[in-house]
């Protein structure tokens, strides 16, 4: 059985996507209609922008999205999912590529995130930091322990666990953590505190827009970041998306999960090899390899 996963923020690159451009005219068609929807020219950005440009959030989420979900159209008869999975941002580029979500409303749920999570953001000085070599149980009591918003927000595998909150308190959390033995504990640069309760503004804005959008029962389950399990309920499926901007991303439970339920095989769509990574860190022998034209 197939598991086809999909990255989120932080795999961007420049040049992303030309390549399919340039030799599909199914690809051609869809970025095209995704500049029209945007309302900019995201592919010139994509193909030819600096890191700088790609870095904006706005910008960012809808080319990860883009490249996934084109790449996995261009896959054609050979894109045979038994279960999807996609982390963070990840997970509505799995929804098209399952049928939950045709490709027009997953580009727009798709900005819609950016930008609200861009305006909470902007609200409050916020941020996140890689917590390396402690089991995930320590980083959950140091983080209950200290004054302020800072929560476990993505549990990515087994002794990589990233925290996320207000400045001071994942600050003060990294000294606690770095003192109880953590190998790294490392600042992230990003601008917010993503996947944790200072992003409630841009929850609420997303539960009106998924609640506006038509989700059809998908092709295969996705195991979504919230439950880290199999969902087929396309009411469920909703329910967890807007759940997931608050609650954390539970890849390392979704990859048991995944290989418990049968998986032969992980295969990445989309740009860079991060989630292959990941799953080594749980079985250094199982298959994964990235999507590619035939």
């Amino acid at each position: 059985m197939k598991a086809y996963v999909f990255p989120g923020q932080g795999a961007q690159f420049s040049g992303m996507g030309k390549d399919l451009y340039e030799s599909s005219d199914i690809a051609k068609e869809l970025f095209d209609k995704a500049n029209d929807i945007l309302g900019f020219e995201i592919t010139k950005i994509m193909f030819e922008g600096t890191d700088e440009e790609l870095k904006q959030t706005k910008v960012t989420q809808p080319a990860i999205f883009l490249h996934s979900t084109i790449l996995a159209a261009c896959l054609g008869d050979s894109f045979q999912p038994s279960m999807v999975a996609g982390h963070s941002l990840g997970e509505l580029s799995a929804l098209v590529a399952n049928g939950t979500l045709s490709f027009e409303d997953g580009l727009k749920l798709v900005s819609k995130r950016a930008l609200a999570m861009q305006a909470a953001c902007e609200a409050e000085p916020s941020t996140m930091a890689a917590i390396i070599g402690l089991e995930d149980s320590v980083v959950e009591e140091v983080c209950d322990k200290v004054d302020g918003v800072v929560v476990a927000a993505n549990y990515n595998c087994p002794g990589q666990l990233v925290i996320s909150g207000a400045v001071p308190a994942v600050e003060k959390a990294c000294e606690l953590l770095t003192e109880a033995g953590a190998r790294r504990a490392l600042v992230l640069p990003v601008g917010g505190a993503f996947h944790s309760p200072l992003m409630e503004p841009a929850r609420e804005e997303l539960a009106a827009a998924i609640e506006a959008t038509e989700f059809h029962t998908p092709k295969c389950p996705v195991y979504q970041n919230v439950p880290a399990n199999a969902v087929n309920d396309p009411a469920e499926i909703k329910k967890n998306l807007v759940a997931q901007l608050t609650a954390p991303v539970k890849w390392t439970q979704t990859m048991h999960a995944i290989i418990g339920d049968g998986a032969t095989e992980v295969i990445e769509v989309g740009p860079g090899k991060v989630l292959q990574g990941l799953f080594k860190k749980v079985d250094r022998q199982f298959p994964c390899s990235s999507a590619e034209l035939g």
